[in-house]
This record gives structure tokens, C-alpha cells and sequence, in this order.
């Protein structure tokens, strides 16, 4: 059944402000968290033998980078938690994420081709998924709703499916 606001596109906009974005799972912190160590660990190593090879002063290159790890690993993963979110609609997926560069995109159900979840080996152990929708055309083809419960995204997964096999009939 289709919302009776939906019908007029002056009003799609008052739609999403009247429903509330669901957040993604709070396990996405620790995840990041992982994630983005083991990304630092490259520069950590780099700074170090650096460090141990050519440094006149001691710290000059491990210290700098190790406050940027800790910023990378601590800071941000909180901040870009809070700014995501989404919310799936009777006929569309709406996806608003962003901290310096803001998201909002909206992925009709008709327009999907398929749908994909995905799960890291960070995430596993986690339970955690990644729902990665594709659409035709070039600009923003796949759309990635990440860190959200396993069960939650096969739920995604087959309500979106149900959806688009009840437009094909």
C-alpha cells in the first residue's frame, strides 16, 4: 500500500522528516575501531623504521603518527556512527550518512537490480553485515548500508526481493 504523502512529490520531503531514520548497529564502533588499527599499523611501521634508520631527534616521526592513529582508531569511528542512518520504506531505501561530505540518497525498489550482503572477517565474529543494493545506471549504481545485524540484513534482503518480484507479477 502506498503512503497517500508520497502520491504529490511536493510532500516527500515532509515524509522522510515525519519518519525517524533507523541508526545502524552500535557494533559498528568496535568494528571500525579494528578496522582502521589494522589500517594504521602500515604507517605505525613505516614511521618506525624511519624512526630507527635516519631520525635526528627521537619521536619526530613515530609520535605524530601515532596521534594520528589514535584520532583514527578513537575519535572517528564515534563520530561517523552518529552519522549514519536509514530507514526502508514500503517501496524505497532511504540512506543519509556523511561527516564532512553528507549522503542523503533515496534507492527506489523498482530501480534494483540486486542485492547483495556481505560480511568482512572483522564483522563475522560480530554479527554484523554489510546490504550493498545495485541499481542501473552509472552514478551511485551500488549503495552500501553497512554494520547493520546479519538477521537484519536478510530481513532487508528478502522483504526488498518480495517487493520487487510483487512489481514483476
Amino acid at each position: 500500500m502506498t503512503d497517500p504523502t508520497m502520491t504529490n512529490p511536493e510532500n516527500i520531503d515532509a515524509y522522510y522528516d515525519d519518519h525517524a531514520l533507523n541508526p545502524i548497529d552500535p557494533r559498528y564502533i568496535p568494528v571500525t575501531r579494528i578496522t582502521s588499527a589494522i589500517m594504521m599499523l602500515f604507517p605505525i611501521v613505516g614511521a618506525g623504521v624511519l624512526e630507527f634508520t635516519i631520525s635526528p631527534i627521537p619521536g619526530i616521526f613515530i609520535l605524530p603518527i601515532l596521534l594520528i592513529a589514535a584520532y583514527f582508531v578513537f575519535a572517528v569511528p564515534a563520530r561517523k556512527y552518529r552519522r549514519w542512518g536509514y530507514h526502508m520504506g514500503a517501496d524505497r531505501l532511504r540512506i543519509i550518512s556523511g561527516y564532512l561530505f553528507h549522503s542523503d540518497t533515496i534507492v527506489p525498489f523498482g530501480r534494483i537490480q540486486h542485492i547483495d550482503v556481505e560480511q568482512g572477517p572483522v564483522q563475522r565474529p560480530y554479527g554484523l553485515a554489510t546490504l550493498t543494493v545495485y541499481t542501473a545506471g552509472n552514478h551511485n549504481s551500488a549503495v552500501s548500508l553497512p554494520c547493520l545485524s546479519h538477521e537484519d540484513a536478510l530481513a532487508m534482503r528478502e522483504a526488498i526481493r518480495a517487493h520487487i518480484k510483487r512489481d514483476l507479477h
